[in-house]
């Protein structure tokens, strides 16, 4: 019996090739695009899993989800002082381990050069993060003070062909040289996870902050990662019930301007799931840059929806032709087949055709991903057997798309009455309702392309916003150099500056502690005269020359100014009581942008020249700085257009400034930058040079938008093209069903023009009718996406406009071509037999 309904299958696949070929063809595509899809899906969900106990492992995030004013902001960082804190209070936490990045200097063979991803631990932390080691013990490798392990990558650039275990590297961090033991190699970290390690170090962090006490003891420092590993069995939501207690019990209050604060007040605590922090609502403050969770659910609905319309070009085509076997299931009928027979026939037909057609998409699927993983950088591959394999997957898919596909026409086809079909030469053509069907899926299916084609033109619209709007500073001719503020440059630091703006083509340069797309953030609460609440402004240093380089416009009063001693929040460093409690009581000037003046309460930016207020520029000890604002700047975007702007106060100070601007015009950039890298090397040999252009850097800080765009876009292409399969074969069959109507118009005077109008419009007013569908739904997806934004397109009419007239006009293409062809067909052909 089943060797029967193989040959039928075969047999009707090969008579009807139109239709087995858009349907294969379509199903392959749908079948292809839902795996890709699915395998993207299933990589960003599989993040941190790879981890030894990663189901007990932990990051403590610290989330200020009530600000005064603006959004919140969700770090994933946390205080170094919350860790010990957390372990005393909770009894759950097994082990507990604190991490902060450091962009330390490495000599080699007496060479300076920088390491990347170097993170400063003091405890184990590879007993909480349990990475697999490739060489040493896990246990023993961070147990001793002054010892580190490497990557297996970063010890084969370090020691390439030697074993690296007893060896000794010297590290340069904060002006201290220090020597660490190699103690072990851990694997590399796999690209799915939210580390990007290369190297852990371990020391004496209260030695280390020695300088920067409030950094280990104020609960408001964030500046780097506390991670803790729970016991067997504990339950986390219990610790995340007691969070406010343990805020209320261990944060102490402040004084600030006289008024009482708490971190706890303004801040709560989470407690996040290693496997979870990548796909997390805390996306600031990250060691690598996460994801969205509803922008990957996104993708897979998209998978989804391709291959559904798939399917339907699988339901419309099999129910267009039934009158072609009309006959064959009467006579199957008289024959003695009853109507189950029947259905399992056609059912195996349609898994044979989902079978064929799955085939045809492992191959692509094998084909594409590579390509697509590269572009993404991801590390996605193919997997046919065990935990993640497809095989099964594409087993179950060829089931399901061959029943779901195949059961509305095997009900179709089998229930014709033998009586009906046969007397009189009379054809069950149009079953009753399936028309009222095909179009209902039709607009189904344009529907959902239509929605994409709008989805597709405001993600791109947006991404090319993102890169050409406006960021309030002059983008082109800047290089920025990472590393001025290095310790071992403090002095050097003037004699740099004076030698690059000797280089020629260079107009400006100046230093920041901001910089283009850099991880730093720095906040501060500021009082107001007669204002009872504080409100935060972002605090960054800056130099008299910075505005200038940057090529940011005053909008009122004046910058800052050498000649003026009150511009000038330069003060010893480590800091002296003296100096501070100096500083604390003569004040300082300062500038702010546009948006700070707003969040002052000022409706203008010359309002607020010239007004006072107090911030904790120095010391808690010598309590809040007098700060004279005597100028306003416009809003300058550093960040991504996904960052909110933020309210900033600049001061003029030296320590802290990480990053030199360099303005230049008139020559070649890589050849002002070789003179610039060959200043910077005379007088500074020992410290390494590390600069990038801005359009790098930005090209850099949208890149991976631009990925996430440029695959959606593909696969509603894919989507469109899988539509346009399915109504060129409808298209087909229905002409052939109108070919005697078609003569018979003909032969009454009808055009060739009238007759492919006539077809023509049958096909578009489904697709006119799809935009109906399509266009709030568009609509309110993307006003959700684009709420994602701090800058974002309007959301106009135009992408539905063009949307609806593109696929109109697709569907136009896609049948145009067929109805003139049927339509200049002689009408002898049609009614020679009548």
């Amino acid at each position: 019996m089943w060797r029967n309904y193989l040959i039928v299958g075969i047999r009707s696949l090969a008579k009807n090739r139109t239709f087995a070929l858009i349907n294969i063809l379509g199903l392959a595509i749908g079948m292809a695009a839902c795996l890709l899809l699915l395998i993207f899906v299933r990589y960003e969900l599989s993040y941190d899993a790879w981890m030894p106990d990663a189901e007990r492992t932990f990051q403590l995030q610290q989330h200020y989800t009530k600000p005064t004013e603006g959004p919140p902001v969700l770090l994933q960082m946390s205080s170094y002082a919350s860790g010990p804190a957390f372990k005393k209070e909770f009894p759950q936490v097994e082990s507990w381990a604190y991490a902060t990045r450091s962009a330390p200097i490495l000599l080699r063979n007496g060479q300076p050069e920088p390491v990347k991803d170097f993170f400063l631990t003091d405890a184990n932390l590879l007993d909480v993060l349990r990475l697999p080691m490739a060489k040493g013990s896990r246990a023993g490798a961070l147990s001793q003070q002054n010892s580190l392990v490497l990557s297996e990558r970063e010890a084969a650039r370090l020691f390439p062909g030697e074993d690296p275990i007893g060896k000794t590297l010297t590290v340069v961090a904060r002006g201290t040289s220090m020597d660490f033991k190699v103690t072990g190699v851990f694997r590399d970290i796999p690209r799915n996870s939210h580390l990007r390690i290369a190297v852990i170090a371990r020391l004496n962090l209260h030695s280390y902050f020695a300088e920067q006490p409030d950094f280990l003891t104020h609960w408001g420092n964030q500046s780097g990662w506390v991670y803790a590993r729970l016991r067997p069995g504990a339950d986390a939501d219990a610790i995340r019930a007691g969070f406010a207690a343990f805020e209320k019990r261990n944060i102490p209050d402040e004084d600030f301007g006289g008024t009482r604060t708490n971190q706890g007040d303004i801040s709560d605590f989470a407690l996040v799931n290693v496997r979870d922090v990548h796909l997390g609502a805390a996306q600031q403050g990250q060691i690598t840059p996460g994801n969205d969770r509803r922008s990957i659910l996104t993708f897979a609905v998209v998978g989804l929806l391709i291959l559904g319309m798939a399917c339907v070009n699988f339901v419309n085509l099999s129910t267009a032709r039934a009158s072609q076997r009309a006959r064959e299931v009467a006579l199957r009928k008289v024959l003695g087949a009853d109507r189950r027979q029947l259905i399992v026939q056609f059912l195996a037909e349609s898994t044979l055709v989902a079978a064929v057609a799955m085939l045809l998409a492992l191959a692509l699927v094998e084909l594409l991903l590579p390509p697509v993983a590269a572009f993404l950088e991801a590390d996605m591959r193919v997997a046919w057997f065990g935990i993640g394999g497809i095989a099964l997957p594409a087993l179950v898919l060829v089931l399901v798309v061959g029943i779901a596909g195949g059961l509305y026409p095997a009900l179709v086809l089998s229930r014709f009455q033998p009586a009906s079909v046969l007397k009189a030469n009379k054809s069950a053509a149009d079953a009753h309702g399936s028309g009222t069907l095909r179009n209902a899926l039709v607009i189904g299916q344009f529907a959902v392309s239509i929605g994409l084609i709008i989805c597709t033109v405001v993600i791109y619209a947006q991404t090319v916003y993102a890169r050409s709007v406006d960021p309030g500073f002059r983008r082109e001719g800047i290089l920025q150099i990472d590393g001025i503020g290095r310790r071992q440059l403090y002095p050097q630091v003037e004699t740099i500056i004076r030698e690059v703006g000797k280089v020629a083509g260079v107009s400006a340069v100046g230093i920041t502690s901001i910089g283009l797309a850099t991880d730093n953030t720095s906040n501060m609460l500021v009082q107001l005269p007669n204002v009872a609440e504080p409100a935060q402004l972002g605090n960054y240093t800056v130099d008299y020359d910075f505005f200038p380089a940057m090529g940011v416009d005053l909008v009122a009063g004046r910058l800052l100014d050498r000649n003026r001693p009150l511009d000038s929040a330069e003060r010893a460093f480590p800091p002296q009581p003296e100096a501070e409690r100096a500083f604390a009581a003569r004040g300082v000037n300062a500038v702010v942008n546009e948006l700070a003046a707003r969040r002052l309460g000022f409706t203008r930016p010359a309002d607020a020249v010239g007004k006072q207020i107090r911030a904790s520029l120095a010391d808690q000890a010598y309590g809040l700085v007098p700060v004279t604002i005597v100028g306003v700047v416009r809003d300058a975007r550093f960040r991504s257009v996904r960052t909110p702007l933020e309210p900033t106060l600049f001061t003029n100070r030296t320590v802290g400034s990480n990053w030199m601007i360099v303005r230049f015009a008139g020559r070649n950039p890589a050849a002002v930058r070789a003179d610039v890298e060959a200043a910077w090397r005379r007088i500074a040999p020992d410290v390494p040079f590390e600069a990038r252009f801005s359009d790098e850097i930005m090209g850099e800080l949208y890149a991976a938008e631009d990925a996430r765009a440029r695959i959606f876009a593909g696969f509603a292409l894919l989507a469109v093209i899988v539509g346009c399969l399915g109504l060129f074969g409808l298209a087909t069959f229905t002409a052939e069903r109108r070919t005697k109507e078609i003569g018979i118009r003909k032969v009454l005077g009808a055009r060739t023009q009238d007759i492919v109008r006539l077809l023509v419009w049958q096909f578009s007013r489904p697709v006119l009718v799809a935009n109906l569908l399509a266009w709030p739904i568009a609509w309110w997806l993307m006003r959700d996406w684009l709420n994602g934004f701090d800058a974002r397109i309007a959301l106009g009419p135009a992408p539905f406009v063009a949307a609806g007239l593109l696929a109109l006009l697709i569907a136009v293409a896609t049948i145009g071509g067929h109805a003139l062809r049927v339509a200049r067909a002689n009408p002898i052909h049609a009614l020679r037999y009548e």
